[in-house]
C-alpha cells in the first residue's frame, strides 16, 4: 500500500475543545487508539482503555481535549485524570493515522499541560509502552524526565513512566466569590 503525504495541518485552523468521553467525536480516536495498541501489544487493549470509568475524566476529576478541524473532524486528543492531590495524569493522548506527522500530538501536549496548569497541579504522571518508540520520543522533545533507565531495553521495563513539573503560577479567580467585592 502507498502512502501519500497530507499537506501539514497548520495550528490556526483547529479549535481545541473540552469533551467529555462519551461525546460522538472521541469515539472514532478511542477505536483507532485501541486497534493500534492491540495490533502493537497482540491482545485486545479496548478493555485497558476502558478500565478508568468515563467519571475519571470529567472536569471534576480531569478533562478531554480534542483538536478539530474547521468542519469539527476530530484529528487528535487526549485526557488526564487526577493522580494524586498535586499531580495529573496523561492519558489517552491520540493523533488519527492520515493526520501524523504534522505535530498535532506536541500540540495536544501543549493543551493538556495548560489546563492542568490552570487546574493548579505541580505536577504531571504519564507511562506509555515499551512499543511505543513514537510518544517516549514526543515525551522526551517536551521536557518530561523519564522515570527509568532509557539505556534499558524498553521491552525488560514494561510501561515507561516520566514526569513532569509546572512551574508555580499563582492563578487568580475570574470573578469574586458571591456577595463578597473584589478588592485591589
Amino acid at each position: 500500500m502507498t502512502s501519500v503525504a497530507q499537506p501539514p495541518t497548520p495550528s490556526a485552523e483547529l479549535a481545541v475543545i473540552q469533551a467529555r468521553v462519551s461525546d460522538p467525536r472521541v469515539r472514532p480516536l478511542l477505536r483507532e487508539l485501541g486497534d493500534e495498541y492491540s495490533t502493537r501489544y497482540g491482545k485486545d487493549a479496548h478493555a485497558e482503555l476502558a478500565r478508568y470509568p468515563d467519571e475519571e475524566f470529567t472536569a471534576e476529576r480531569g478533562g478531554v481535549l480534542l483538536l478539530l478541524l474547521q468542519h469539527g473532524e476530530p484529528v487528535a486528543g487526549g485526557a488526564f485524570r487526577r493522580y494524586d492531590e498535586s499531580t495529573a495524569e496523561l492519558k489517552r493522548i491520540w493523533t488519527h493515522s492520515s493526520h501524523r506527522r504534522r505535530g498535532l500530538a506536541r500540540r495536544v501536549v501543549a493543551e493538556l499541560e495548560r489546563e492542568v496548569s490552570a487546574r493548579c497541579y505541580r505536577r504531571i504522571y504519564l507511562t506509555t509502552g515499551p512499543r511505543q518508540p513514537e510518544a517516549r520520543g514526543l515525551y522526551l522533545a517536551t521536557g518530561y524526565t523519564p522515570l527509568f533507565d532509557t539505556e534499558a531495553d524498553p521491552e525488560t521495563i514494561g510501561p515507561l513512566p516520566f514526569e513532569k513539573h509546572l512551574p508555580f503560577e499563582k492563578h487568580l479567580p475570574t470573578a469574586p466569590p458571591q456577595g463578597e467585592a473584589a478588592s485591589l
